[in-house]
């Protein structure tokens, strides 16, 4: 058996819309161990959330096409999987935490009957009473008092909304974890006590997480494995320490680094990433960020591969050859 939960070669996505074809995701390649964390980071429009709705094989239907690459979770070719067998797999071998909880929640059930449904279809053979119980020791895990699961979504504070999109998506305890900008939503105190639940129940659990994440911040909090993406590519890669302590950076994740307050300098204004986001429309041949990069050549206008800098960190830009 492979000691990889999730490996993606070569991922590329295309969202075919009445006004033009839209390359989300461009030869993508992860990979993620058995109860490791992984943060994906990028601003909107990267190809985060489309990464991670072609691994659950929830891509919008008619819209959005996996048009090459493979895709093995937990050993399963996910996208040769019949329907039936991707059912069995949604919420028992991996969950995803949905960035908006108002519309990941049906507002016309109670938030017990929700926990209740992922419950039944994953475990048909537990009676009533032990289904029942499981959905009160899943509301009591992620702090909200069991009684609580006759009310309905709208009379819980976003938060609270965010711990019921949790529960469910760790009721069946899977091997994966994917979570969708699961703080941004959310203010700073309550931000931190999302971020310590996830952590804390990750760790219990033994589950992997896929955290998919802006903040650099709760990126630094919690994963061990870090993805930069811009543009529909993974422009730089590496652990934790690589992306955060090592001197050498890709020009867009250094432009994100200084974008950051710094406490002990004071400074005017906050500096910004020149330019706008590459076309995702357009086949772009060369590299993708270099009309916004102030090291940019004639080479860059070439297909750019990952370097390896040092083990384990890669990065896809020609300075580092």
């Amino acid at each position: 058996m492979s000691d990889k939960l999730l490996e993606i070669k070569n991922l590329s996505v295309e969202y075919e819309t009445e006004i033009a074809t839209v390359y989300a995701v461009n030869g993508l390649d992860l990979e993620l161990g058995y109860g490791e964390t992984l943060g994906l980071v990028g601003e909107t429009g990267a190809g985060k959330t489309s990464t991670a709705l072609s691994v659950m094989q929830l891509l919008p239907e008619g819209i959005g096409f996996v048009t090459d690459g493979s895709i093995t979770l937990d050993g399963v070719d996910m996208l040769a999987a019949s329907e039936d067998k991707l059912l069995s797999m949604r919420g028992a071998t991996a969950s995803m935490i949905f960035q908006d909880p108002m519309s990941a929640l049906n507002p016309v059930m109670t938030v017990g009957a929700q926990i209740l449904e992922v419950l039944k279809i994953h475990h048909p053979e537990q009676s009533q009473q032990q289904l029942e119980a499981r959905v009160d020791e899943m509301m009591e895990l992620v702090g909200i008092p069991a009684n609580r699961k006759v009310e309905f979504p709208h009379q819980f504070s976003g938060g609270m909304k965010q711990r019921i999109v949790i529960a469910i998506a760790l009721a069946c305890e899977p091997k994966l974890i994917l979570a969708d900008e699961p703080t941004t939503a959310l203010d700073v105190t309550i931000q931190a006590q999302m971020l310590g639940l996830i952590n804390e129940l990750q760790k219990r659990l033994g589950t992997a997480m896929i955290l998919i994440t802006h903040d650099l911040g709760v990126v630094a909090q919690t994963c061990e494995k870090v993805i930069v993406m811009y543009a529909g590519e993974a422009i730089e890669s590496g652990s934790a320490e690589d992306i955060f302590e090592s001197g050498q950076r890709h020009p867009y994740t250094q432009g994100l680094f200084n974008a950051i307050p710094k406490l002990d300098e004071e400074s005017e204004r906050l500096e910004a990433i020149e330019g706008a986001v590459a076309d995702p429309t357009q086949k772009i041949e060369g590299c993708r960020f270099r009309e916004r990069c102030k090291y940019a050549t004639e080479k860059c206008k070439q297909k750019q591969d990952m370097r390896e800098v040092s083990p384990g960190h890669k990065i896809r830009c020609c300075r580092f050859d």
